[in-house]
């Protein structure tokens, strides 16, 4: 007997399977407990819901239609597969295959779960970043049901125009991991909601500090590291372009952290170094990086680490302020500028510095090897493929995100009413994250139709095990 198919390659396998788990760490738990540290202590259980909830709805989705949808065969001329399920045998151990790439890249050694599963945790992770720009008021309700659809109409679809073989692969776009398909989309799909959600009431927005800052770099670390998977897993083999990823991946971060950090001390209003500052700056590294991982030497990723971090901190202070409509949409954790603008700015810089030395796959014979080549090493069109990938990303995402909520308004209220906006996770889940600390609610609880009773959950809540008074607003 034999445990392995002729053509499976242990090392590949597992390789495959490790990275996708440590992407799948990255949303939960790292995601999770982020973002639950950076939000008010009163919506802390309502990001983890939505991080979690979110990987529940992408998985099922994914399974049954989406990811044949991003990388199963053309349906749609080349912009999206024909959608199917994969609960098979084939589908979970058959040799793994992308049929329009087939021939332009080197056979799978590891089964077809494997890609389905390492392609599932981008998928999940996208519409998690952008709980970021909505959380603190959109309705779990709509949650749910938006999850799915913007999966099924908006992922799939940059999933088959870039990484399935669709319009852009055709065209040669470089994006190794994920800087448009993944945080591009994010940033375009979470503004456009944020804008249509509205904003947190105007108490939360002046006081939204941080509830827990040791939470946050727990889930920093965890995401930074993750990443490992994120960018070492995309070569599909574990070869030399999978380590030359993982340390181009380690080095923009770190040189972006600390170009935000430095920035923050000479350049910033208070002269002073923060650790939410230095975690944005690590997020606009690893996120600047990932378009570009396995295409730059290092000399490439610092430009690319230092570049993303010094822009995004430039357009994070400007924009909000000055330019509409940025000065006027509720982007509540700035998903649009360390997640949209530099998985831009990273997705462009590969025009420029795309290294032809740096082989992800190496030719035989005739055949050449596979790299890509920015304008720096004679290509200039590069840059021009990569603008106009990008601007199907801007446009698509921010189409469908604009349709579904339309859709879905039709049939509710895309927000909280406010007497749950004031109280947050009590009213929302009938839970919160520091039972021992009086969550806000309003004096006088009305009933709300549809909503449950405010006045029963808060006595529940209050019976013996939590806070018995409520904070006068």
């Amino acid at each position: 007997m034999d445990p392995y198919a002729s053509w499976l390659v242990s090392g590949d396998n597992a390789w495959q399977m490790t990275a996708a788990t440590l992407v799948g760490l990255m949303s939960i738990p790292a995601l999770a407990v982020l973002y639950g540290g950076i939000v008010q202590r009163k919506w802390a259980v309502n990001t983890m819901m939505m991080v979690f909830s979110a990987f529940c709805m992408t998985l099922i989705v994914w399974v049954l239609w989406a990811f044949k949808m991003g990388f199963g065969d053309s349906w749609i001329s080349t912009y999206v597969g024909k959608p199917s399920s994969i609960l098979g045998v084939a589908g979970e151990q058959a040799q793994a295959v992308i049929p329009s790439l087939k021939g332009l890249m080197p056979n799978f050694r590891f089964p077809e779960g494997s890609l389905a599963y390492f392609q599932f945790v981008f998928a999940a992770i996208t519409p998690i970043l952008f709980i970021g720009s909505v959380v603190g008021r959109i309705k779990f309700k709509v949650w749910v049901i938006f999850v799915p659809l913007w999966i099924t109409f908006a992922y799939a679809v940059n999933a088959f125009l870039l990484w399935g073989g669709g319009f852009w692969a055709q065209k040669g776009a470089l994006d190794f991991s994920g800087g448009y398909v993944i945080h591009l989309a994010a940033g375009v799909s979470g503004f456009v909601a944020a804008a249509m959600v509205g904003p947190r009431l105007a108490k939360d927005r002046e006081k939204g500090v941080p509830n827990n800052l040791l939470f946050i770099a727990v889930g920093a670390g965890i995401l930074w590291l993750g990443w490992n998977g994120f960018n070492g897993g995309d070569p599909y083999f574990a070869g030399a372009d999978a380590t030359a990823a993982v340390v181009n991946t380690n080095l923009a971060t770190a040189c972006a952290m600390m170009t935000w950090i430095f920035m923050d001390m000479f350049l910033g209003k208070e002269k002073k170094p923060t650790f939410l500052g230095g975690v944005n700056g690590m997020i606009c590294g690893l996120v600047g990086i990932t378009p570009a991982a396995g295409y730059v030497n290092g000399v490439g990723a610092i430009v690319i680490g230092v570049l993303d971090a010094a822009l995004v901190w430039m357009l994070f202070g400007y924009l909000p302020r000055k330019v509409w409509p940025f000065n006027k949409v509720d982007d509540a954790l700035g998903v649009v500028y360390t997640h949209g603008f530099a998985g831009l700015i990273g997705g462009l810089l590969v025009g420029f510095l795309a290294d032809p030395q740096m082989i992800v796959y190496i030719g035989l014979g005739k055949t050449p090897s596979v790299s890509g080549v920015g304008l720096f090493y004679g290509h200039p069109r590069q840059l021009l493929i990569q603008a106009g990938a990008a601007l199907t990303v801007i446009v698509w995402d921010g189409v469908v995100t604009y349709v579904i909520l339309r859709v879905i308004k039709f049939f509710t209220p895309l927000r909280y009413p406010d007497a749950i906006l004031v109280a947050g996770d009590v009213l929302a889940h009938g839970e919160v994250a520091y039972p021992m600390e009086e969550p806000d609610a309003p004096t006088e609880f009305a009933a709300i139709p549809g909503e449950p009773d405010p006045a029963q959950h808060h006595a529940a809540l209050s019976d013996g095990a939590g806070p018995t008074e409520r904070e006068k607003v």
